[in-house]
């Protein structure tokens, strides 16, 4: 398995811890809903730090105020945790226009992920995905296959699946796919749809919502093609350890 992006290549699947801001701290919310927070009142820089000394080299990161709001709103804690110079960052959440992706990349942004906008303009993506070549993530976030937006507060009919396929054709780098109703709940990834998208397309996927223990490390790591994982609540409980986690995705036995 080749993940690519910045000219980095690993034969391993990838480990990406995630931080969502709301109001400057990290949070989580249980599928996606804003009622449903969970508040770690943690300083996203000292979680950053804990996460590159574990052996972390990306960092996830959504904009959670961003996301509803249609524009980047924790810019200040974005920029801070970019000019650590420790992980490599993706970015989403509230990024719909060129200016803002410009933003993020100049706050020194690995890449930046895009997901309403690109379902409510899928020609603005194209252009943009040819403007940012390697730059872009498509972020599929899916409720029983279906994408969701604007924060995952509103559905609509598109298929995360064709709209995968139609992505793919663009220089992006990487797709991300979110199970919405497993996000924040520790009940394991739908390494099925992940799997159905990455046997659909060239494009590098990465599997998000779900993950709680090393056995769904294990279990995505044994499918084969899913080129990396996001894990959020479950390195805040305490459910799975990211040392771990990164060593098994590695092949290493622990």
């Amino acid at each position: 398995m080749i993940f690519t992006t910045d000219a980095v290549e690993s034969l391993f699947m990838e480990v990406i811890p995630a931080i969502d801001l709301c109001d400057g701290r990290c949070v989580r919310l249980v599928q996606g809903i804003y009622d449903q927070r969970i508040d770690y009142d943690e300083d996203p820089l000292a979680v950053a730090h804990r996460f590159f000394e574990q052996g972390a080299r990306w960092l996830h990161v959504v904009d959670l105020d961003g996301a509803k709001a249609g524009r980047p709103v924790n810019t200040k804690a974005i920029s801070a945790l970019a000019g650590q110079g420790l992980l490599r960052m993706e970015v989403g959440g509230g990024l719909r226009d060129e200016s803002s992706i410009r933003q993020m990349l100049e706050l020194g942004v690995a890449r930046v992920v895009i997901g309403t906008k690109a379902v409510k303009d899928f020609g603005w993506f194209g252009r943009m995905a040819e403007l940012f070549s390697g730059r872009l993530v498509l972020g599929l976030d899916a409720r029983s296959g279906h994408v969701a937006t604007d924060g995952w507060t509103q559905g609509s009919d598109v298929s995360a699946l064709d709209l995968a396929v139609r992505a793919s054709s663009y220089p992006i780098a990487a797709i991300i796919y979110t199970d919405i109703a497993r996000d924040g709940m520790l009940t394991g990834p739908n390494i099925k749809q992940a799997m159905a998208i990455a046997d659909a397309v060239q494009v590098p996927v990465i599997c998000s919502g779900g993950i709680a223990i090393i056995a769904d490390i294990k279990a995505v790591a044994a499918a084969g093609k899913i080129a990396g994982v996001i894990v959020g609540r479950s390195l805040y409980e305490g459910t799975l350890d990211l040392a771990e986690a990164i060593a098994v995705a590695a092949g290493k036995e622990v």
